[in-house]
């Protein structure tokens, strides 16, 4: 497939070097796609870039990694037209502009609703998909854990949803789907309960696994 990056930094390199390695082409989206000339020398020769726009004309599917607070601004200057019936791998936090407390982020959305609800109800004609947000993206693709992490999933739309799964068997994780959108309710602020071991004790290699009886 063609995938579209909208993103730039470490969680969006990442992934692009990730679905190169798995045979895809890529396009990175930056507001300043020359910065992005060392990277694609060094680590990722494969990869286009581009603007906004331009990159989410070129994906097929399209990965949403970038801030929070600016996710709603990129995916206007993607353009809806660009992203209409394309899924959107969402891997979005609303991270608050303050500092953790002891460890715990902020984030400026409540139980109420999440991020990814307000993304879907921006641009109603994609099909978002939460992933990869539980997670620091040094672990994203192919985990060397000891064990299968568990990625928890979830959007509104089923086929959208097992085309984001067969991506992330690929990249090396096991896939729960929690269900409609409104579950990224749930699944956003699994970011702030990764991050509490990291900021608290440096420990950041750790993933997510869910069990089950049976």
């Amino acid at each position: 497939m063609n995938v579209a990056i909208l993103g730039s930094g470490g969680v969006g390199k990442t992934l692009a070097e990730g679905f190169v390695r798995h045979g895809h082409a890529v396009m990175v989206g930056s507001r300043e796609p020359k910065k992005l000339a060392d990277w694609v020398e060094e680590r990722c020769p494969e990869a286009k870039t581009g603007q906004a726009a331009e990159t989410a004309a070129f994906g097929e599917i399209v990965v949403l990694a970038v801030k929070g607070t600016a996710a709603l601004n990129v995916l206007e200057a993607a353009g809806k037209d660009a992203l209409r019936g394309k899924i959107i791998i969402d891997a979005t936090n609303p991270i608050a502009e303050e500092a953790p407390e002891n460890g715990v982020l902020h984030f400026f959305t409540d139980l109420k609703t999440s991020l990814m609800e307000q993304l879907q109800t921006a641009v109603p004609d994609a099909h978002f998909v939460k992933a990869f947000n539980s997670v620091g993206a040094h672990l994203m693709v192919n985990p060397a854990l000891g064990a299968t992490p568990t990625m928890f999933i979830c959007g509104n739309n089923e086929n959208a949803k097992q085309e984001t799964t067969a991506i992330l068997q690929k990249f090396g994780w096991e896939v729960e789907d929690m269900g409609g959108v409104e579950a990224a309710r749930a699944i956003e602020p699994l970011c702030i309960l990764w991050c509490i071991p990291g900021f608290l004790n440096q420990q950041w290699t750790h993933a997510f696994k869910l069990l089950k009886a049976g």
